[in-house]
This record gives C-alpha cells, structure tokens and sequence, in this order.
C-alpha cells in the first residue's frame, strides 16, 4: 500500500516543466513565457549550472536553475515530477527522450535534425505504453514551414507536390549552436521524396526562384536539409516535397552556392575552417532581423490542376521559434495530446498556433 500512495503523491506532484537548453538564446525566451503561465513550474536546464543560475537571477527567481547533462543517461526517477520537457539543444541519441517516457513525461523538440527526429519517431510504441506525448517539429522550420504545407493541403483534395522556402536575414544575432548547425549542414547530403521515392540530393544545390512577393521580390534559394520536407512527406502523404534555404543577402547566397560547386564546402571537415566559418557568419555586417516562408504546393482540386501560395514575412526568426515552443507547451502541458510520437502538423492547425502568439502570423494566401 505504501508503494500506492508514494505513486499517488508522485502524480498529484507531476507539474514541473524543463526547458533543456533553458539558458539559451531561444530557451530563456521558452523559460520565461512558460514561467508568465505557469509561475514556479519552470526550470531552465543545462550542463554549466552557474548560467542557469544566473540566468534564475535575470527572471527574480520565477524559473529556477537546474543542472543536467543530457548527453548521460539520465535516470528516469530524476524525472518523476516532471510533466512536460521542453528540448532546445541538439542530441545525438535518443537516450533521454527514453528517460522522458519511463517517466511519463510529455516532451517537445524544436529540432531540425531529420536523422536524430527519425530516431525519436521509433519510440512511437514506447511513448503510447507509457502514456507519453512526444511533438516533433516545433519552431520556424520545421515548426510553421509543416503547418503551412497543411493548412495549404486543406485546400486540395489531392497534394501533388509541395516546395517550402525559407528566407533568413542577416541581422539576426542567432546563437552560437545554431550557426555551428548551419554551417555544418552545407556540405550534406540527405534523402528527400521525389515523385514518391527516396532520392538522394545535396545541399547547396538545384537553384530555384521563388517568388517571395511585392516587397521581397523573386530570390534563387538552394536544397537544405531542414526535416520539415522528410516529415511532410510522410504525414502528409506528399509524394514531392523539398526544402530550400536562401539568405536576404543575394550575394552571400550566391556565394554559398559557388562555394559548393567550386568543393570549397568540402574544407568544412576540417574544424579549424569550420570554425572560421561558424565566426566569420556571426561577424556579418548588415542584413535584417527578419524571416520569410513561402510555400508553393500544387496538386488537384475538383479534377482540376491547383496551386495554393502561402506566405508569412516577420521579424527574428528565433523570437518566433521561442513563441512556437511555448505555445504548444501551453497546449500539451494544460490539455495533453494522444501518447506516442507525432510532428506538430499532425496535432495542431496555424489557427491552434496563432491563438497562443502575441500577434498574428498575417498568412496571404493565394489560389491559381
């Protein structure tokens, strides 16, 4: 009867909400709008425990400090008032979000990394067992990229095929890990849906314009391996799907790609280039702290041949991504979702996101 009621006690406790990462760039922003909902249920978390701390100083103590190193294995008992994990930095191996559902912890990721999301998607069975919700695909891209293709989707009654394109500014600060994520992503190549098939593409190539409207204008934009493109694919049940990346800055767009065409990509192996690199993109002068998505999807609509524009043009991207995070953590930590592993198209709508947000995505559509 004791071992009962300790686990009663456990789940009347189950409230706490981690954000891994917490002390990040995007993650003090997670912390904080959790903490305005949930005051006293947030911890920001991490390995270097004298950031986290500091970082509780900045918020008067409303998140507290917690420190944790994600890349051990974590004891799920560690977890056992935990409610909900939020994920912000990168991992390698799925031994956490293991931890996360013997615990029967929710968890989200704002992750771009398709190999380490295809890793998570295994736990499917595992997570519905424990009663768990894992959300993949949680931010820009992936995150808003999925929701438009569905909301897009909505108006076909068949998708043919669907391009995503995302246009980063310059002058946004990111953080370092997600520069050093960039930049090693360049000289990568990764599986996309083609015509129904797996064909292998590299980043950097198969130049496209794209019609980014009246004020941005047309910009040639490159492959990228963003996972959004593998997880529409199959949620969606889009035979074609590609992701492309190009900067406001025409010429350092064109220049990446000459630099892939030219093998120069290829010296990024070697860490001192690397790097280089990584430094050289945070120094850059100039730009806007500004995004855009364009989403060009054509399929059949009443036996007829469709295509379904969807654009979203903003400020800092990472400020978006933070406000994606907390408002599906909102979602999942005051409703829950169905156990297992899903990505955010498959739970939620742009209109679900957008009632959590400060302010409106202002989405123009278009139907040809």
């Amino acid at each position: 009867m004791q071992s009962e009621t300790n686990i009663q006690q456990d789940n009347i406790m189950k409230d706490q909400i981690w954000v891994v990462g917490g002390y990040g760039q995007v993650g003090q922003m997670v912390c904080t709008q959790l903490a305005q909902a949930f005051p006293g249920k947030v911890w920001a978390a991490g390995t270097r425990l004298e950031r986290a701390e500091q970082f509780s100083r900045q918020t008067g103590g409303v998140v507290k400090p917690l420190q944790l190193n994600i890349m051990k294995t974590v004891d799920p008992a560690m977890l056992r008032h935990v409610k909900l994990v939020v994920m912000c930095v990168d991992q390698n191996d799925t031994r956490f979000v293991e931890s996360c559902a013997k615990a029967g912890a929710d968890y989200i990721d704002i992750s771009a990394k398709g190999d380490f999301l295809k890793q998570v998607e295994g736990l499917h069975s595992v997570m519905k067992v424990s009663g768990s919700t894992a959300i993949l695909s949680v931010g820009l891209s992936p995150g808003i990229t999925n929701l438009l293709v569905r909301e897009a989707s909505m108006h076909l009654d068949q998708v043919q095929e669907a391009n995503i394109t995302v246009m980063l500014g310059l002058g946004e600060k990111h953080g370092k890990a997600a520069i050093e994520w960039t930049v090693d992503q360049m000289n990568t190549a990764y599986e996309v849906k083609k015509h129904g098939k797996f064909t292998k593409v590299q980043s950097l190539s198969d130049g496209k314009w794209i019609d980014f409207g009246e004020q941005l204008g047309r910009r040639i934009a490159y492959r990228f391996p963003f996972s959004d493109q593998q997880a529409v694919a199959q949620t969606l049940h889009i035979p074609t799907v590609s992701t492309r990346l190009c900067l406001d800055s025409r010429w350092i767009t064109r220049a990446l790609s000459i630099s892939r065409q030219a093998g120069l990509v290829k010296l990024l192996r070697f860490a001192w280039v690397r790097d280089l690199v990584v430094k050289a993109f945070a120094a850059i002068p100039g730009g806007k702290p500004m995004f855009a998505v364009k989403i060009d999807a054509t399929g059949w609509k009443n036996g007829e041949r469709v295509g379904i524009e969807q654009l979203v043009v903003g400020e800092k991207e990472a400020v978006l991504t933070a406000e994606v995070a907390a408002a599906v953590a909102k979602r999942v930590y005051m409703n829950g979702q169905q156990p297992g592993v899903y990505h955010v198209e498959q739970c939620f709508s742009i209109k679900d996101i957008e009632e959590e947000l400060k302010y409106s995505l202002n989405v123009v559509t278009k139907i040809t």
